[in-house]
């Protein structure tokens, strides 16, 4: 059974993964045959009131906060080896662009966190297939864009793009419901909600880049 690596940013748009992308990834790779595995950095994040969309000025814990898609069966991203997974997909929510990395906060000259940086690299290095939903493209393109160049897409937003390119990357605009594969480094990604005006509008881009992900694992 293929291993398919979920890392996951927390629970929450605002300050963790997006929900409805994290669980639409995990049915997408059930339905596929393959086995998901939920991992996260054991970090710290700022907390945000999901109600009033302001953080609250309280911490919370990446990993214990992710527990709460992964149904507590996740674990800590630093002892994932790429040896381990056969892919990995990461799901989009303002947590990938400030907990994974911190893109939100600076653009191309951010820096992706330690862990997830490893693991990012470990798998292009072993010819593994990377998925990146919605905003979480910014992770692989801080941590390969000047290496590898590689095609990506976070929708077609002028400014965010404009970032994505900066790191060296090569931003192609797409829609929600579409996905841009690279072939040659083995990267997928899909706007989701970047663009996506409904659960089902992001379903359908998720589900092509799940399976395009586990049509590449060679």
């Amino acid at each position: 059974m293929k291993r398919i690596g979920v890392v996951l940013s927390g629970c929450g748009v605002r300050d963790g993964s997006e929900i409805h992308e994290a669980v639409l990834a995990l049915l997408a790779i059930d339905r596929s045959g393959a086995k998901a595995v939920c991992l996260a950095p054991d970090i710290d994040c700022d907390e945000v009131n999901h109600l009033t969309m302001q953080e609250t000025g309280a911490k919370r814990k990446v990993l214990v906060e992710s527990a709460r898609i992964a149904r507590g069966e996740v674990s800590d991203v630093k002892n994932a080896k790429a040896s381990d997974l056969d892919a990995v997909v990461f799901p989009g929510g303002f947590g990938a662009a400030k907990n994974l990395c911190n893109f939100g906060q600076k653009g191309a000259d951010g820096m992706v966190q330690p862990d997830v940086l490893r693991l990012v690299r470990e798998m292009s290095a072993a010819k593994k297939p990377i998925c990146a939903i919605c905003i979480a493209p910014s992770v692989v393109a801080l941590a390969l864009g000047k290496e590898l160049s590689p095609r990506l897409t976070i929708g077609n937003d002028p400014g965010t793009a404009g970032a994505i390119s900066a790191t060296g990357s090569k931003h192609v605009d797409c829609p929600a419901d579409e996905i841009v594969v690279d072939r040659e480094n083995l990267i997928v990604s899909t706007p989701a909600y970047m663009l996506a005006g409904s659960i089902s509008e992001a379903a359908r881009g998720i589900e092509k880049a799940v399976q395009a992900t586990l049509e590449l694992i060679k």
